[in-house]
C-alpha cells in the first residue's frame, strides 16, 4: 500500500498541514481543498483513491459535498469533523461514508484508518472473482465495480455496489438488516439497521425497471432482503 492519492478537504490551514505531513510519511500522495466547491473541484481533476472531507466548509457544506462525491465518483470517504452529534454520524454513514473521526483526533488514528479503509477496498476488489455477473439487463463486474443497466453505466457509491455484489453473487439468500450491516459496514458502525434500508432503496432507484416493484433486490417481510435474477 503506497502511492495512493488521498483528497484532504478541510478550511483549516493548520489541520490541512498536519494530515498532509503525516499522509506523506506514510508514502501516500496528498492534494487538498478549502471549501465544497473547491473540493468538487480537485476531486474531479485529481480522482482520489480516498476523501477526507470535513463537515464545516464554507460555500458549499461537507454533507452535500459527501453526497456528491458519492453519487459521480463512489470515491471512499473519511470524515474529520468537529461535528460529533451521532445524528451526523448516521446522516454521514447513510450517505455512504466508510468511516468518521471527530476532532480533535489524533493524527496517528487518522493515519490508520485511512490505512484501514483503503486495505479494506484493495483487499475486497482482489478477492472477488473477475467474471462479472449478469441477470437481465443488469451487470456487475467486481474487477472494475463497474454497474450497467442496459448497456448504460450506473454510478454507485463504494457501499452500494459491496451491498449490490454481496445480494447479487449469493442468489436466493436472505440477509437481514443487521448481517448486511455487519458484512458491509463491518466494525466501524454499530446499531443503525435503517442505513441499509437506505442503501436499498438507492439501489432499487438506480438499478430496477420499476423501484416500487422491485426485479431484483425483493423485501423478505420481517426478516430482510434476497437478491432474485430476472
Amino acid at each position: 500500500m503506497s502511492g495512493e492519492k488521498i483528497l484532504v478537504v478541510d478550511d483549516d490551514a493548520k489541520i490541512v498541514k498536519i494530515v498532509k505531513h503525516c499522509l506523506e510519511r506514510e508514502n501516500f500522495l496528498v492534494v487538498s481543498a478549502v471549501d465544497g466547491e473547491n473540493a468538487l473541484t480537485v476531486a474531479k481533476k485529481e480522482q482520489p483513491d480516498l476523501v477526507i472531507l470535513d463537515l464545516m466548509l464554507p460555500k458549499l457544506n461537507g454533507l452535500d459535498v459527501c453526497k456528491i462525491l458519492t453519487a459521480e465518483y463512489g470515491v471512499p470517504i473519511i470524515i474529520l469533523s468537529a461535528k460529533g452529534d451521532e445524528l451526523d454520524r448516521i446522516v454521514g454513514f447513510r450517505l455512504g461514508v466508510d468511516d468518521y473521526l471527530t476532532k480533535p483526533f489524533s493524527p496517528i488514528e487518522l493515519v490508520l484508518r485511512v490505512q484501514a479503509v483503503i486495505r479494506r477496498v484493495q483487499g475486497w476488489r482482489m478477492n472477488q472473482a473477475s467474471q462479472a455477473l449478469t441477470y437481465g439487463s443488469l451487470s456487475i463486474d467486481p474487477g472494475t465495480r463497474e454497474v450497467t443497466v442496459n448497456g448504460t453505466a450506473v454510478n454507485l457509491t463504494s457501499k452500494e455496489f459491496e451491498l449490490l455484489w454481496l445480494l447479487a453473487s449469493n442468489p436466493q439468500q436472505v440477509f437481514t438488516r443487521m448481517q448486511l450491516l455487519n458484512k458491509i459496514w463491518h466494525s466501524d458502525y454499530e446499531g443503525d439497521e435503517n442505513t441499509v434500508t437506505v442503501h436499498v432503496r438507492r439501489l432499487r432507484e438506480k438499478i430496477e425497471p420499476t423501484p416500487s416493484a422491485p426485479t431484483y433486490i425483493k423485501t423478505v417481510w420481517g426478516v430482510g432482503y434476497k437478491f432474485v435474477g430476472e
